[in-house]
């Protein structure tokens, strides 16, 4: 882990250092062989303030919250690499203006002179094949509204027969995390692990008296007053000997097994976790031994998913393979593990989904790759004893990274129930 992003959260400044520099390096070593095996001679995103293309967002510099009126944004690759232009109002970060006001026609307005600045730089570039944000699959890669894409189009010309959508580029630009962004999610997963640890302890739940949502929000507040943003509201749950099903609305309870959901942002990236913890009964020192074995059973779950993402397979047959070997182990589960990046249901293969166990249509056939990271997420359903038989539902949510050398935990997993 690099001194920049050995601890989260950085100070706001040292943030923006640090995306900035991520950005550049991108844009330099990595993005040519993409657009090159994308078969892109040239990338145009465009995005209006307040309506951004989400991939456009993550080329902005860390200071912009937002595009600057219409941004656009052309990526030529060129002999030498990819030339990253602009063509917008203000300058945009490593991005080199391409509209220069005294070639305007003093006629023209605002939005016109600008298009004209876009097919003057398009008629340079002279590509064979032009990508744009738009994707039937990917609501990340489809970020090109209606009237920009209307507009673009008419502007390009005869150059808008060579339009071609961007899907694959930009879901190679999403997914892929560079070593410090590993690091930088190996540290947040901590701290959220941190976090989930001071949650679920006496510090903050009263037995009787505190409910799953008191919880909850003890966790949002927590991150705000860390300095990180949720990406979802932390949810808090309860299942219980005698009362079947899962249940947001219960004070907590000595018997109770308490579970978590979390995210957190920062440095422009995600976290997704799920953690379980016991109530203690009077005079117990541990949870009972058939809560312990079901969280061991969602453990061996997460290997044979892990086990299972072989680089080149699809993740649909990931999926199959995980429950293959579940089943043929009697684990009743389901599996529904996603990317996580710059966002936290990450643009790149699914692998499976809750209500989608044979396969999800579209997002299922994308390919995994290495250099990306997942929030491993899953669920399994044990009988315990203890509890006359009644059947848990122990979810399991984790960040891990697939590397050429294989799957690497972020953090650490957890392999026991947390007990208060």
């Amino acid at each position: 882990m690099t001194a920049a992003t050995a601890q989260v959260p950085l100070p706001l400044r040292e943030q923006a250092e640090v995306r900035d520099r991520w950005l550049a390096h991108r844009l330099t070593a990595l993005l040519p062989g993409w657009m090159d095996d994308a078969g892109i001679d040239l990338w145009v995103l465009v995005g209006r303030e307040y309506h951004e293309d989400p991939v456009l967002t993550t080329m902005l510099p860390a200071t912009w919250l937002s595009a600057r009126r219409r941004t656009v944004l052309l990526l030529h690759r060129t002999a030498d690499g990819v030339d990253a232009l602009a063509v917008a109002r203000y300058p945009v970060g490593v991005f080199r203006s391409a509209w220069h006001p005294e070639d305007d026609d003093p006629s023209a307005s605002r939005d016109e002179a600008q298009w004209a600045a876009v097919r003057r730089a398009v008629d340079a570039a002279a590509p064979g094949r032009i990508g744009i944000d738009v994707s039937a699959t990917y609501a990340h890669a489809d970020g090109l509204s209606h009237t920009d894409h209307e507009q673009l189009l008419a502007a390009l010309g005869p150059w808008a027969d060579q339009v071609v959508p961007a899907e694959e580029l930009a879901v190679r630009w999403l997914e892929t995390r560079l070593p410090e962004e590993v690091a930088a999610q190996h540290a947040m997963n901590a701290l959220v692990h941190t976090t989930i640890d001071e949650a679920f302890s006496r510090a903050v739940i009263t037995p009787g008296t505190t409910t799953a949502l008191d919880v909850a929000w003890w966790i949002r507040q927590r991150f705000h007053d860390l300095g990180v943003d949720p990406w979802f509201q932390p949810t808090v749950d309860v299942q219980r000997a005698g009362l079947p099903g899962v249940h947001e609305d219960l004070v907590v309870e000595p018997g109770d097994l308490v579970h978590g959901d979390v995210g957190l942002r920062t440095l422009g990236l995600t976290t997704d976790t799920q953690r379980n913890a016991y109530v203690l009964r009077p005079g117990e020192t541990a949870a009972p031994a058939g809560l312990v074995a079901a969280h061991a059973v969602g453990n061996r779950m997460q290997d044979l998913v892990t086990g299972a993402m072989v680089p080149g397979r699809t993740g649909d047959e990931v999926l199959a393979a995980a429950r293959a070997g579940a089943a043929a182990e009697g684990i009743d589960g389901d599996v529904y593990s996603h990317p996580v990046g710059h966002h936290g249901h990450g643009a790149g293969p699914a692998i499976g989904m809750w209500d989608a166990q044979d396969g999800v249509p579209g997002t299922g056939q994308a390919v995994v790759r290495t250099d990306t990271t997942w929030a491993l997420e899953l669920c399994v359903r044990v009988a315990v004893p203890e509890w006359d038989g009644q059947v848990v539902r122990m979810a399991l949510e984790q960040g891990i990274a697939l590397t050429g050398a294989g799957v690497d935990y972020l953090d650490a997993r957890q392999t026991g129930l947390i007990t208060l």
